[in-house]
């Protein structure tokens, strides 16, 4: 059975821990590395939920950031919350100050991170020119393990510096399920 990383193959997209930095691929670890940022990645089977990732690397679930894509009325944004919670669209309206939100297709992601596995975009959003948003409740964290391009690599590093360096707005965007 054919997974998602040979799916991507066969359409040429890029498998591998790189993100787009306004048209140029670029490695997850060499752009956390250029920051200074101290990290660790984290290479596992491959996990298709933030919950699967959690239990795989044993951990729970509120450190594991999960990132979702909305149609907030005419524009795109990227919101990343923990893996134990769910987008509450009436909150994401409010947050994002739009009459209208929904989510984005998978044909729609697969467009924006032509260089990620669909599902396991990391949650850097000003390297696709899209605007970041982290619900509150991952934001109390002291470490979160991010997704890294794939579904077999994850990236452990401190939430002061993921902020640093994606400089989301923190907002109430979702509800817990767990």
């Amino acid at each position: 059975m054919a997974t998602p990383a040979d799916d991507a193959r066969r359409r040429g997209r890029a498998v591998g821990i790189s993100i787009l930095r306004k048209g140029a691929a670029m490695n997850v670890v060499k752009y956390l590395k250029s920051n200074k940022v101290k990290f660790e990645l984290r290479h596992h089977p491959a996990r298709y939920t933030a919950q699967e990732v959690a239990a795989a690397e044993h951990i729970t679930g509120e450190e594991v950031a999960k990132v979702v894509i909305l149609k907030a009325d005419d524009r795109t944004v990227m919101c990343v919350l923990s893996a134990t919670c769910i987008v509450d669209m009436d909150k994401a309206k409010k947050a994002l100050g739009a009459a209208k939100v929904a989510l984005a297709t998978e044909d729609e992601m697969a467009a924006l991170f032509p260089d990620c596995e669909v599902g396991a975009m990391p949650p850097f959003g000003a390297e696709y020119d899209l605007e970041t948003y982290v619900d509150e409740h991952l934001a109390e964290d002291e470490t979160i393990l991010i997704p890294a391009g794939t579904h077999e690599d994850s990236v452990l590093l401190a939430w002061a510096d993921y902020q640093r360096l994606a400089r989301p707005k923190v907002v109430p965007l979702a509800v817990h399920t767990a």
